[in-house]
């Protein structure tokens, strides 16, 4: 499973889905994130909650063996392509700079990905949410 930006910043966010998002974590054989997305996950967190949501941020990718796949011109090309097909103001998805990552991870190793909201859910990706 790939695990986007939104899944983490909803578990250390407190957010509702909280709870049922790391259950599907714990379930998961090898959950995995980018590497611009780790990026995404530890700026986001420093934004919203300071040095410690940094630190919470790296411990939780830590505590859920969360994976970080190296990026590589493949990967930077499919992002590329989701952005095309699917990105802010070119489609009902919208997705963002971001959410490209993980959709380009996900499409690139045929997983789920795991995500918060109804971007995602636009696309032709499986989904766990």
């Amino acid at each position: 499973m790939v695990v986007d930006t939104s899944a983490v910043l909803a578990v250390l966010l407190g957010a509702p889905p909280a709870a049922a998002l790391v259950e599907q974590l714990h379930a998961a054989v090898q959950p995995a994130v980018a590497a611009p997305t780790r990026t995404e996950i530890l700026l986001v967190a420093l934004v919203k909650l300071g040095e410690v949501g940094r630190n919470r941020a790296e411990q939780f990718l830590e505590q859920q063996v969360i994976l970080t796949i190296p990026w590589d011109q493949a990967l930077a090309d499919a992002a590329a392509d989701a952005f095309q097909r699917f990105g802010r103001g070119r489609h009902p998805a919208g997705l963002n700079f971001g959410d490209c990552f993980s959709y380009a991870l996900a499409r690139h190793f045929r997983v789920p990905l795991l995500f918060v909201g109804d971007d995602f859910s636009r696309t032709d990706l499986p989904s766990l949410r």
